[in-house]
């Protein structure tokens, strides 16, 4: 499975990257929520900015690793 320009994961490996860029994303939508987020709006997550970054840094975290375990 090659994907990306050539660069070949594997799958459970682009799972992780897929589920947490989706969880990001998440953070950002709109929805009733108890307080407002960090960006002055109703979100799913209050500490929108924060948790999105931290997902995507996560995602970014299981692509290196899955980079630097390939033959």
């Amino acid at each position: 499975m090659q994907w990306m320009g050539g660069s070949r994961l594997k799958i459970y490996y682009w799972i992780g990257i897929v589920a947490f860029i989706a969880l990001g994303i998440s953070t950002l939508i709109p929805a009733p929520a108890s307080k407002p987020s960090l960006l002055g709006y109703y979100a799913h997550c209050s500490f929108t900015p924060v948790s999105t970054l931290i997902c995507f840094v996560v995602a970014g975290i299981i692509y290196w690793l899955g980079k630097r375990k390939q033959p």
